[in-house]
């Protein structure tokens, strides 16, 4: 019996290891000596030589690996070099690619259940996956560029191919699933993602909210379509920044009218991946930093280029970095998304380039006439019916079955929902793109600033970008590039159009030579940090959109200082602790020293000003006096913003950003200053006094005496980078970093979001260039090469770049493996 009942124990672990168990693993295969998780040891590191077969490839690719782990790609033609870059992407990244197309195409639930139905169901509902689908079919199989997708693909379908069983990447054994093939449209859906990431900032979602509480004029002064500080991209003249503050309209009646644009918005992006009004954290915003230097501004007399995108982190990173050699054809080194066959961010021989995010408002909404309430199938424009288009939507579970069904619709505008029984349309510049991948394509074989303009002038929709280039002609330029509707009537993006008529359609897109721009400008530097692109007062046609003054203020504040820049000076600057913002609010706090103020503890206040004062206004990792700073800043906001926030309710439908808050700081008897929970009538002194002893109070309780290393800053601010599982174990979580909310490397909210990728490039006669990201090339956990540039990063420093033009201008001290590619037969 003994024996029988043993028998009968291990046929129950044999069926259930060779079992899946809700989300987790069949164990049987999972834990299996020779190919189980075990045999990932195995291939964590490179090997010091290798070769590998191509179907396809035109003749021997050589790839060697310098000590970063960086591939140094050699080719004959460039349809190979991009045969070779798809392997060594798929090679170190595999699971990152398969996992970005299931969330670009809406089809996360086929490796996490139902759970992930809602962010399915967003990708589609707003036509991600058609919008690639038109744009592959568009571009067609002939052209040169596509011909290059089509090579890509060919590179990672070959390392799958010939992936030996122990290289199969954790993520994949965790969640019971394999490589599908790559194909060419894969790369179009992760551009739309980028899209989705970059370009849905609509800013009259923030208005609509506010005047719901507040009403439309109120709203529109907390959201303003400019900046009340002007520090534009495009110079301006100016030498130091310009404060448009007016006073501000008062709250008023609530508008009821804005409840349907507020309701779009949500429908058509219910993640709220962009909403604001988290009563303790500032909003996120799509934060990115770049500079370029003249000649005349330089130590050594040749241009400068500093590439700092602000992005979500996580690991593996979303960049990749490489290098790509076709003698007398194409070099160039820089950073890839992995499943774009192309470099973003990056230099050639001859020029350097980076971007950051525009911000201008690129979506509208239309409410829509249809024949069907219930079940549409036209819908009316100029008294005239025009077919819906219908596309049926299915939703698979992780064991192929089907989780959910949608119908969705499309006008001419685009996708069509549902929104409080009413149907509701949305035009997007996102959908409407499709060639930007040639774009990058195209500037890898950039001469010069202004060739690289012009090429992603002719051929970049979206998202919107401000691209900076500087070459080794001593050039600088900026552009803001990408496609910025011209609308009807006022011009503007905000609120609900009247779909049944043309009229309310764009009527086309502004000229490039009207885009902000700069060339080579007379006080020898450009800056870009996501402030507005253009002054105003001398703008072309309509700019709202979502803008941040504060990290442009100081990064401009360092380049007017600074006659004789260095690239050591252009790295320091990118984590540069100093505050822009808080050299503004600082002294308006300290202004209130011999105030007193009814209901506010006036110890507390004597010790917040003698504190605050003390303080150089740096967010450095052991500085003790940041911390108070930033929570007399959320109190400040909680008490002037409070009619934003429904009765007896903390939470605010919307937070304005602190460029108005500054503003509003210019009128101490504004409206906005009463607090509604006290008899008295507040003004900005009381407020400022209350928030200041307030936060005092907090801060002494929360953390001790204030030379306690509870007042740290590194104590309280972290940069958190997520496994992208977001499995803690193969994580970076609470990483100490220097810089704070608004500073060139902010640091703010839950920390997920920071610098992706730091790069300074000098172009003289020979290319120097530094650079890191939070990360490592590998996406094997296992790996020594993924998460080895984590410490660089979070001490701010970058490392030389080797950039050979033969594959033995490495020396053997500076290559890990070499990897040569043979042609296969297919």
């Amino acid at each position: 019996m003994r024996v029988a009942g043993a028998f009968v124990v291990l046929i129950g672990l044999l069926v259930a290891g060779a079992r899946r168990i809700g989300p987790a693993p069949a164990l049987g295969p999972f834990l299996e000596p020779a190919h189980g998780v075990w045999s990932l040891a195995r291939s964590a590191e490179l090997p010091r030589k290798s070769s590998a077969a191509v179907v396809n490839l035109g003749a021997a690719v050589r790839v060697v690996y310098d000590e970063r782990a960086v591939p140094h790609i050699f080719a004959t033609t460039e349809e190979d070099a991009y045969r070779g870059l798809g392997y060594v992407v798929a090679r170190d990244r595999l699971f990152q690619l398969y996992v970005q197309t299931l969330a670009a195409t809406g089809r996360l639930t086929e490796i996490a259940g139902a759970r992930a139905l809602p962010l399915d169901r967003e990708m589609r509902g707003l036509g991600l996956p058609r919008a690639a689908e038109r744009a592959i079919a568009a571009a067609g199989d002939t052209t040169a560029f596509m011909r290059l997708v089509n090579a890509y693909a060919d590179g990672v379908n070959a390392y799958v191919r010939q992936m030996p069983a122990a290289e199969l990447p954790l993520e994949f054994r965790l969640t019971g699933t394999r490589p599908p093939v790559w194909s060419a449209i894969d790369s179009y859906h992760l551009f739309n993602r980028m899209g989705y990431t970059l370009a849905y900032l609509a800013v009259e979602n923030d208005r609509s909210a506010a005047a719901s509480r507040v009403g439309a004029r109120a709203a529109d002064a907390l959201f303003p379509d400019d900046s009340p500080i002007q520090e534009p991209i495009q110079p301006n003249g100016q030498s130091a920044p310009r404060m448009d503050f007016h006073a501000l309209a008062p709250p008023g009646a609530p508008d009821t009218s804005a409840s349907l644009m507020l309701a779009a918005s949500r429908v058509f992006v219910p993640s709220g991946q962009h909403a604001r009004g988290n009563p303790d954290d500032p909003p996120r915003t799509m934060a990115s930093n770049n500079w370029a230097v003249s000649p005349s501004r330089s130590a050594s007399g040749h241009a400068l280029l500093a590439g700092d995108p602000h992005l979500d982190l996580s690991l593996p990173s979303i960049w990749y970095e490489a290098h790509v050699v076709v003698p007398g054809r194409l070099d160039v080194y820089g950073v890839t998304i992995p499943g774009a066959p192309a470099m973003v961010i990056g230099f050639n021989r001859d020029v350097a380039w980076t971007f950051t995010n525009t911000g201008a408002d690129v979506v509208d909404y239309y409410s829509e006439q249809v024949d069907d309430e219930a079940h549409p199938t036209r819908y009316q424009v100029d008294g005239a019916w025009r077919p819906l288009e219908q596309r049926i939507e299915r939703y698979r579970g992780m064991h192929r079955e089907v989780v959910a069904t949608d119908t969705m619709y499309f006008t001419h505008r685009g996708p069509m929902r549902r929104v409080r029984n009413r149907w509701i349309s949305m035009r997007w510049t996102v959908l409407e793109a499709g060639r930007e991948l040639s774009a990058f394509y195209g500037i890898a074989h950039a001469t010069s600033a202004a060739q690289l303009e012009s090429i992603m002038g002719a051929s970049y929709k979206a998202p919107a970008q401000n691209m900076l280039a500087a070459d080794r002609g001593g050039h600088i330029a900026m552009q803001s590039t990408g496609r910025f509707p011209i609308r009807a009537g006022d011009g503007k993006g905000s609120g609900v159009r009247d779909g049944r008529f043309s009229a309310s359609d764009w009527l086309g897109a502004l000229p490039v030579a009207q885009y902000p721009h700069a060339a080579d400008p007379g006080q020898g530097y450009l800056a870009s940090a996501n402030q507005q692109p253009i002054d105003p007062r001398v703008a072309a046609g309509w700019w709202g959109g979502n803008y941040d003054p504060w990290r442009a203020m100081r990064i401009n504040a360092l380049l007017r200082a600074d006659s004789a820049v260095t690239p050591a000076a252009m790295q320091r600057f990118q984590t540069d602790p100093g505050s822009a913002r808080a050299d503004l609010f600082v002294p308006a706090f300290l202004g209130v020293a011999r105030r007193t103020v009814p209901g506010v503890n006036a110890n507390a206040l004597a010790n917040g000003i003698r504190l605050l004062a003390q303080w150089d206004r740096k967010y450095t990792k052991d500085n003790r006096r940041a911390v108070l700073f930033e929570e007399a800043m959320r109190e400040l906001v909680r008490r002037t913003w409070d009619e934003l926030a429904a009765e007896g309710d903390t939470r605010r439908v919307a937070t304005p950003s602190t460029a108005v808050l500054a503003e509003l700081l210019a009128d101490s008897a504004s409206q906005w200053w009463d607090d509604r929970s006290t008899p008295q009538v507040e003004r900005r002194d009381d407020i400022l006094a209350a928030s200041l002893a307030a936060a005092y109070t907090t801060v002494h309780l929360r953390s001790g005496e204030p030379d306690a290393d509870g007042w740290r800053w590194d104590r309280i601010r972290f940069a958190n980078i997520n496994h992208l599982l977001r499995l803690p174990a193969l994580s970076a979580l609470k990483l100490p970093v220097q810089g704070g909310p608004e500073t060139l490397s902010p640091s703010s909210g839950t920390g997920t979001h920071g610098s992706s990728w730091r790069m300074v490039v000098e172009l003289g006669s020979e290319i120097r260039a530094w650079a890191t990201y939070p990360g490592g090339q590998s996406g094997n956990p296992i790996s020594t090469r993924y998460d080895d540039r984590i410490p660089l990063w979070t001490r701010g420093e970058l490392q030389p770049l080797h950039v050979p033009r033969t594959p033995d201008g490495l020396t053997s001290a500076q290559r890990s493996s070499e990897l040569d590619l043979i042609p296969r037969r297919p």
